[in-house]
């Protein structure tokens, strides 16, 4: 929950290769107070069956920059996708091109940030939701 003095950043995962909430993806959450600040890891959580991390940590007052990282390499081994896909070209044993989607964006104090992950074996897509 954002407060007038920090902001809060909610996510969820769409599989877009099977039209399904992709379950079962780790998310870390990292901040930064200032463009020349270093990131601080603040945890993670878990995608729940729906494809929604309900659990993120708070961020800390005067954030003012936030890092999201999704493991998709564990996650499209564990779905064997990359198999699925006949016509695409197998990149790696794993089948993930993208080893781990990686999204920074900037926040301002007393807003939520709703960044959805649109995702398939060999591209991704991201946008600030509500």
């Amino acid at each position: 929950m954002s407060t007038d003095t920090t902001a809060s950043v909610s996510t969820h995962i769409l599989d877009t290769s099977i039209g399904r909430p992709a379950a079962a993806v780790s998310v870390s959450l990292a901040a930064r107070g200032g463009a020349d600040a270093a990131y601080a890891a603040l945890g993670g959580s878990v995608t729940d069956a729906d494809g929604r991390c309900k659990d993120l940590p708070a961020l800390p007052e005067g954030t003012t920059h936030v890092r999201l990282v999704f493991d998709t390499e564990s996650y499209f081994t564990s779905q064997k996708q990359a198999e699925a896909q006949q016509d695409a070209p197998r990149v790696r044993d794993s089948g993930a091109f993208f080893p781990e989607v990686a999204i920074a964006f900037a926040v301002t104090p007393g807003e939520h940030y709703h960044v959805p992950l649109l995702l398939n074996p060999f591209g991704y897509s991201v946008y600030r939701g509500s």
